[in-house]
């Protein structure tokens, strides 16, 4: 008998071990995916700004090289009168 009582003793904290290492397990697994989900979603928040950004420096490098296009003309309509007058 005793035998037996100290068996189902063990069998039953051997259980209970069992199930608060499942319950750890779930609880790491939770938290995994959990910091995994953030960092997909900071992720693509990255790229989405990155993109947005490129796209913006590509607007304004698109201004910029039509400001010195502008400025080119200007600067030779200006100067061509200047050449003038001093041939």
């Amino acid at each position: 008998m005793d035998f037996e009582r100290e068996q189902k003793r063990r069998e039953a904290e051997r259980r209970k071990e069992e199930a608060a290492r499942e319950k750890e397990r779930a609880r790491r697994e939770k938290a995994i995916a959990r910091a995994q989900a953030a960092l997909d979603k900071a992720q693509r928040e990255h790229e989405e700004r990155a993109e947005s950004l490129e796209a913006e420096r590509t607007v304004i490098e698109k201004r910029v090289q039509a400001e010195a296009a502008r400025r080119e003309s200007e600067k030779e309509r200006l100067a061509a009168p200047l050449r003038q007058a001093r041939e």
